[in-house]
């Protein structure tokens, strides 16, 4: 008896513009490693035509759709329904299609931040002064509101905000609820340390997260200085053009763990396969991935 795979059907991406987009070379990478017949494509979609778009998803025969900039608050109103994750966030950046055509929101960026944070904070080892782990986020956005769900959702509760604008910041650091009830100037960067700490006498570790623009092409890079931060320290940059920032460069220099931006971007990839196509992303190949996403 021959048995016949199903059809996974396609997939695709919805910006404006979308030609930057690493999507489907990620997603075609996958399905060619399973030896799916599906596709998954790029759809240039105006802020005009949004409405018409999303709506017609269903009749398009789609599975679904990742949402990048500037759709992703503006789709909310289109969709039957927010799964959790969106709803946390408060932004979509992917839609399933059920069997039905209802229009499902989901946000799996929050899963691209909370695998790679769990997996480098499970190789730390315990102090016996063990006081507290501070999630120190940079930016105010809606990437910022990501990497405090997907940091929260590893398990992480002390968070601080710092951001270039703090009165902007507000509303957000509020949502996180920081210890001093509010968003830090960048210039307040800098470690929770007792001076007089020998290697033994740590209370603090330290989780940097930079979910603004800086380090960027074409944008400053982040303002800190990483010489006083414990050995442990994590530095997670999710930018990824370029993928060395500055930032990442001083922590790998000072021997910090870092986490880059293609880690976030695989990551919420991977889920977002999983729902479109209904198969595990084949992890086992992630460095042939990378090495072809930075070609």
């Amino acid at each position: 008896m021959i048995e016949c795979m199903p059809e996974p059907g396609v997939a695709g991406v919805i910006g404006w513009p979308i030609k930057h987009s690493k999507s489907p070379l990620i997603h075609r990478f996958w399905l060619g490693k399973l030896g799916l017949d599906g596709d998954y494509s790029r759809f240039p979609v105006a802020p005009a035509q949004l409405e018409q778009f999303i709506r017609a998803l269903p009749a398009m025969g789609l599975r679904g759709v990742n949402v990048t900039i500037p759709h992703k608050l503006a789709v909310m109103p289109f969709l039957d329904e927010l799964e959790k994750t969106a709803r946390d966030v408060g932004a979509v950046n992917t839609i399933v299609v059920s069997e039905g055509g209802k229009l499902k929101g989901i946000n799996t960026d929050l899963e691209g931040v909370r695998v790679p944070l769990a997996a480098a904070a499970s190789l730390w080892r315990p102090y016996p002064n063990h006081v507290a782990t501070y999630v120190q986020i940079i930016g105010a956005g809606g990437a910022a509101r990501a990497a405090f769900c997907g940091a929260a959702a590893a398990g992480f509760t002390d968070f601080d905000v710092f951001a270039r604008d703090p009165a902007k910041a507000a509303p957000f650091a509020q949502f996180v609820g920081t210890p001093l009830g509010g968003a830090q100037p960048l210039e307040a960067l800098g470690p929770i340390r007792n001076p007089d700490d020998g290697p033994d006498d740590q209370r603090y570790s330290h989780v940097i997260i930079n979910a603004s623009p800086m380090g960027m092409a074409g944008y400053p890079e982040v303002p800190i200085n990483l010489d006083d931060y414990y050995p442990d320290t994590i530095v997670f940059d999710m930018v990824y053009a370029p993928l060395e920032t500055g930032l990442l460069k001083a922590a790998r220099a000072r021997g910090l763990t870092t986490i880059d931006g293609l880690a976030m971007l695989i990551g919420q990839a991977a889920e977002a396969f999983r729902l479109f196509y209904g198969a595990e992303a084949p992890r086992q190949h992630d460095d042939e991935l990378r090495e072809l996403l930075t070609r």
